[in-house]
């Protein structure tokens, strides 16, 4: 599974014009479900973006030394596939090695309610399959890349 994260002051998504989901200050958290991922990857990839260290430390000598669970912030997790894309080829990028959206959905609500299970006091989504339009103020800007698969190299 693939996680970016972005810290942010502020995000949100829409479906059809309607909020599903927003956050103050927190993390804006892209999930990828790819071929061959299972339940463990869900959990230990929920486990390390809950506790992944990018928020800076209270007296700001310190630019990634605290997490979501340290401070006690938001989360807004929204399903993309598009971060299983392969680009290394073409001018069009192919979606093989996305997992099927029936296993993808089952893993996705697994690494949401990890999140929820970890102690992260406020999970919002957005809604999968649906055609979102998610906006975002980064905070930094930080964005990063959490993969529980070792072999693939991030973008």
């Amino acid at each position: 599974m693939i996680a970016c994260l972005q810290r942010v002051t502020s995000a949100s998504v829409m479906v059809n014009a309607t909020c599903v989901g927003a956050i103050d200050r927190g993390l804006l958290v892209l999930v990828g479900v790819a071929k061959g991922d299972v339940e463990v990857d869900a959990r230990r990839l929920a486990a390390r973006v809950a506790g992944y260290r990018c928020f800076p430390s209270e007296d700001g000598s310190k630019p990634m030394d605290r997490s979501v669970l340290d401070l006690g912030l938001a989360i807004l997790a929204v399903s993309q596939f598009t971060l299983c894309a392969d680009t290394r080829k073409g001018m069009r990028p192919g979606f093989d090695g996305a997992a099927p959206p029936e296993e993808a959905v089952a893993l996705y609500e697994v690494f949401v309610e990890e999140l929820r299970r970890s102690g992260v006091g406020r999970v919002e989504t957005g809604r999968f399959r649906a055609s979102m339009q998610v906006s975002l103020v980064n905070d930094g800007p930080v964005t990063l890349w959490l993969d529980t698969r070792a072999r693939r190299a991030a973008p």
